[in-house]
């Protein structure tokens, strides 16, 4: 079966701290972002899913790449999820809706204080740490 291809998005506040969601019937904490529909390129399907998911708007620039990060599903057991991860900056103050129960501000680097999700731990947020954090508190 092929991987859940995903974008998500890396929000940082300014104490450095970067924000994760918790989808409604998970204990476990994601990025924000989420599927492309068609005819979308990845920024579009993070413009639409953080207005959706948190309210806000996304700022065309500046958009920084983190990479496209491969690991365990959460939320469907036995599947992979593809993740193209971008740090991007937004306007308004983000609040959960849609099908998102709770945000959290967490520290950029361990320990985190929640339970992530394995492509969040192990790939997303280390490759913003290493691209936006080295000036950051943490």
């Amino acid at each position: 079966m092929p991987p859940i291809r995903i974008v998500t998005a890396v929000i940082l506040d300014d104490a450095g701290r970067v924000l994760v969601v918790r989808k409604h019937g998970s204990d476990t904490f994601i990025q924000p972002g989420g599927k492309r529909e068609p005819g979308e390129d990845a920024l579009r399907t993070l413009a639409r899913e953080l207005h959706e998911e948190l309210g806000v708007t996304l700022r065309q620039a500046p958009v920084r790449a983190l990479g496209r990060f491969e690991d365990d599903a959460v939320n469907e057991p036995g599947r992979r999820v593809q993740g193209e991860s971008f740090l991007v900056q937004v306007d308004g103050t983000p609040h959960a809706q849609a099908e998102i129960a709770e945000l959290a501000w967490i520290p950029l680097r361990p320990p985190h204080g929640v339970k992530l999700a394995p492509l969040s731990e192990r790939h997303v947020l280390p490759a913003a740490w290493r691209l936006a954090g080295a000036g950051q508190p943490g």
